[in-house]
């Protein structure tokens, strides 16, 4: 049978969490959209699938970087892997893998090394969920490790790839509550292939009462590249096991054509729809002065905040203990920062502390040095009932030229024990803000389609 993603079924237990939260008809009511939409979550083997261990997260990535030539310490001039691009593999080359090749996992062992329980417990003693996408996205990597196979490569020689994150999906989070002082389990295989791209879909467990509970899943989109990161390289196809794998691969070029679908429709690409126009106006309206002809005077309503006063920015030097393989800033650390600065965002605005409800789609733009200063600034974008929409922007600065170029946009929904004051834009581009939250928030609660 197939075990498909708890998410589709996690939006009937809000109100029971959340005792100012309505439920999914009333909620879809009262945000007035007209269709739900029908998510269909990619499945992940696990009943098929032979079991496959690969031990702790900190022996996964001894291993990555044994299999990559790469040795402990940092080298200002990393040592050149040139000579390994005369081994990369023609596309003929590669064998078909099916999906069950590549299924693993791995345990973080926070029952035990008391050493790591510090570094992923918060004061309340539960688990800092920024350090679990850090272990998301290595984790990931490791997959695509276990379903390349060159045949043709000297066992002596180290792999002649390099493999980056490109984008991460749709990330839903159940209503387990994750201990900072009991093992973690992370696992996951390849989904789908392209020419060079690989999906990767990532469950997160947690041992509570003797069995896993699951946490939250998570799509990746890794890209393959020579042993120098400077071109796409090939990858293996996969050739499914069974009706299982059939029905997950199927999925998968319905899931790009959605990613391609909601990066077109990106607020910033294409005007507003006609019923988010009409909202538009309706907003000018609320913060404008009927009684008088100053039109560039702004009003803010009674129980409401500006937009421009509701958000929370710091600037991160990055060191080499940040950095990837292949000595770039680790994505894991981008997500990991943008999260904690948004969750701060969040506890600031609302006084309390919400919960962390949902992840939309993450992309990297450009690749971080790791003498970057990264500058994270979280906005309190979107407002619904005790639900808040925070939009985390990271920007690379450049201290010479004081340039800043954006590399990563975040959107996460969180979920506050009461109703929240409403945020409003009191600009334009603060509009464009809201509308894009409004979207997304809409698109993470399933109340909208794509």
């Amino acid at each position: 049978m197939l075990r498909t993603l708890v998410g589709a079924q996690k939006c009937f237990c809000l109100a029971n969490r959340h005792r100012n939260c309505l439920r999914p008809s009333n909620l879809a009511a009262a945000v007035n959209v007209a269709f739900i939409r029908h998510y269909v979550p990619p499945t992940h083997i696990k009943q098929s699938a032979v079991p496959n261990e690969s031990g702790t997260m900190s022996q996964i990535k001894q291993e990555m970087m044994t299999r990559l030539g790469l040795e402990p310490g940092y080298q200002p001039l990393p040592k050149s892997r040139e000579h390994l691009l005369k081994f990369q593999p023609k596309p003929e080359e590669l064998p078909p893998r099916a999906m069950q090749d590549s299924f693993t996992s791995a345990i973080i062992p926070l029952s035990t090394d008391r050493a790591k329980q510090d570094k992923y417990v918060t004061y309340l003693g539960n688990v800092r969920m920024g350090r679990l996408l850090e272990d998301m996205d290595m984790f990931a990597c490791w997959c695509c490790h276990k379903h390349l196979v060159v045949p043709k490569l000297p066992e002596n020689v180290h792999l002649p790839y390099t493999f980056v994150t490109i984008l991460v999906d749709r990330i839903d989070f159940t209503n387990v509550l994750a201990s900072g002082t009991e093992d973690i389990r992370l696992s996951g295989h390849v989904s789908w292939v392209g020419k060079s791209s690989m999906e990767v879909v990532v469950w997160l467990e947690q041992k509570q009462n003797g069995s896993y509970k699951k946490l939250t899943r998570a799509l990746f989109l890794m890209a393959a590249r020579n042993a120098t990161n400077t071109a796409a390289a090939p990858v293996n196809a996969i050739e499914p096991a069974n009706e299982e794998e059939k029905v997950i691969l199927a999925g998968g070029m319905d899931r790009k054509k959605q990613r391609q679908l909601l990066g077109a429709q990106s607020i910033f690409k294409v005007e507003p729809n006609d019923p988010e126009q009409t909202l538009m106006y309706e907003l000018w309206k609320r913060t404008t002065p009927s009684d008088t002809m100053e039109l560039n005077k702004r009003i803010l309503p009674a129980n409401c905040r500006w937009m421009s006063d509701s958000y929370q920015m710091s600037t991160i030097p990055s060191f080499p203990e940040h950095r990837n393989h292949h000595n770039r800033v680790f994505g894991g650390f981008l997500m990991r920062s943008a999260l904690e600065i948004s969750w701060a965002a969040a506890v600031l605005y609302c006084g309390t502390r919400p919960r962390l409800e949902h992840i939309a789609d993450i992309s990297f733009e450009k690749p971080v040095s790791v003498d970057s200063f990264i500058k994270m600034t979280a906005y309190v974008v979107y407002t619904k009932l005790n639900y808040l929409q925070i939009m985390t922007v990271a920007e690379v600065l450049d201290p010479h030229t004081s340039n800043q170029v954006t590399t990563n946009t975040f959107y996460y929904t969180f979920a506050a024990p009461q109703t929240v004051t409403e945020v409003l834009p009191r600009s334009y581009h603060e509009t464009m803000w809201y509308i894009q939250g409004r979207r997304k928030f809409e698109y993470s609660m399933g109340l909208k389609a794509p």
